[in-house]
């Protein structure tokens, strides 16, 4: 590894330790709650940060639709951790790389590959297994399902508007993740402002390090590595996200759960895998 990819693998472990972050602070805030305050911080970092810079009206449309695609896949995300382990929520939340390809066919037209079906095929065993073995899939399993095909949506749609300037854009959908979540939280969640430190802890966690640093290091670094090594080290968030869980809060899997964590990495490395 050169440092760039080095840098890069530091932020997968910075996004896969927020797992147990958001899962301990939801015993004191409110998710979509949670949420508002940490895109709030966010969004408030980067305007100082950049300034003038992000603000580019051009960008402003695009960015509603992505911030759309967000509130989704984080609000599904942590309702999900709710009902189900930080363990379950990484591997699950990671099965958005198998569904980009069936997403992009649908809104962009790219063309399906045998390996794309059979990436699907193995990672959603893993889900069965992962999830218990049964049909009746527990609740949080279920949300995090729908969070992983929301980040698929990010993603294509991301692709489709390359050609916009990157850091506007990424400004944007976490301003509009903001508002999205802000305006969910006064509507239909508690107002609370915790006095306890440890959420606030989470908040800044993943405001500061997994949103703001992890973004601008990810954007500074992944230029100087080629794309299909960037997507190997980024699969590895729900690894380092089974570790954070273990290390913070102890949480282990049944032996079905890690032969499920198994096919779902399997067949995510399988849809990342470049042919040499």
């Amino acid at each position: 590894m050169n440092r760039s990819e080095l840098i890069l693998l530091g932020i997968t472990a910075i996004w896969g330790f927020t797992f147990p972050a958001m899962k301990v602070s939801l015993d004191y805030l409110p998710p979509i709650l949670f949420l508002a305050y940490r895109f709030g911080v966010a969004s408030l970092l980067m305007l100082i940060l950049f300034r003038s810079r992000i603000l580019r009206k051009e960008t402003l449309k695009e960015g509603f639709i992505l911030g759309l695609t967000l509130v989704f896949g984080h609000g599904f995300q942590i309702v999900g951790l709710k009902y189900t382990t930080a363990s379950n929520s990484a591997f699950i939340t990671s099965l958005y790389v198998v569904f980009t390809p069936f997403i992009a066919y649908f809104l962009l037209g790219d063309r399906l590959k045998g390996r794309d079906v059979l990436s699907l095929i193995v990672a959603l065993t893993g889900l069965y297994l992962i999830s218990g073995a049964s049909l009746n899939f527990n609740y949080g399993d279920l949300l995090t399902v729908l969070c992983a095909l929301s980040f698929a949506f990010q993603i294509v749609l991301v692709q489709r508007f390359g050609k916009k300037d990157y850091l506007s854009l990424a400004f944007w959908q976490i301003l509009w993740n903001f508002v999205f979540s802000l305006a969910f939280a006064l509507l239909f969640e508690p107002l609370v402002v915790p006095r306890d430190p440890m959420p606030w802890l989470g908040v800044l966690y993943t405001a500061v390090f997994a949103t703001v640093i992890a973004f601008t290091l990810q954007v500074k670094h992944q230029r100087n590595t080629k794309a299909h090594r960037a997507a190997l080290i980024y699969s590895a968030e729900p690894i380092f996200g089974h570790i954070a869980a273990f290390l913070t809060i102890r949480e282990v899997l049944s032996p079905k759960g890690y032969l499920g964590a198994a096919l779902i990495m399997a067949g995510i490395w399988n849809e990342v895998r470049k042919e040499s």
